[in-house]
């Protein structure tokens, strides 16, 4: 499957702020970065692939800025309908849809990456997610960090920090 040239939508409508703070970090991140997730929301638009007759969805990761704004805080901002609508595969306009925005805090070689998700966005409510102190010293070996959902998920609950994301509607 020919990977479609994607268009970003020149009438964007839905925009969120998003709102990254951190609390209770060991210690300073090397650097901040983000990113949106897109995925075809309709494959049924989408060519079956050759080698599996399976139907791949496309999907497009897009760089989030988040900016600092003072105390542990960073700001960014998620379009919902950056990407164009259209009919890439000449079989049927193929939608666009959010699937997430996550936030990366680099500490060495190791990424803390919270996420928040299209529903949560859309009903602007704050995710939180838990590391352990531990998993950010240990940070010689290259891995991804997803957290936990709460402090209890580890062994020392007390001996963690918090990032939270929290999406507020931006209106026009």
């Amino acid at each position: 499957m020919n990977k479609p040239d994607v268009k970003l939508n020149p009438n964007p409508r839905m925009r969120y702020a998003i709102t990254v703070k951190v609390d209770g970090a060991p210690g300073p991140f090397d650097r901040i970065e983000g990113y949106v997730e897109y995925r075809v929301s309709n494959e049924n638009c989408v060519p079956l692939t050759k080698v599996t007759g399976a139907t791949v969805a496309p999907e497009k990761r897009v760089p989030l800025q988040l900016t600092p704004a003072g105390g542990n805080v960073y700001k960014g901002e998620v379009v919902v309908d950056l990407l164009q609508d259209e009919d890439y595969f000449g079989m049927g306009v193929c939608h666009w849809g959010l699937v997430a925005a996550s936030a990366d805090l680099f500490a060495r070689k190791v990424d803390f990456s919270p996420a928040i998700y299209k529903d949560d966005i859309l009903a602007g409510k704050t995710i939180t997610r838990y590391f352990a102190n531990g998993s950010y010293a240990d940070n010689d070996m290259e891995r991804v960090d997803i957290g936990e959902s709460s402090p209890a998920g580890y062994k020392n609950a007390h001996d963690t920090f918090a990032v939270s994301l929290t999406a507020e509607e931006m209106h026009q």
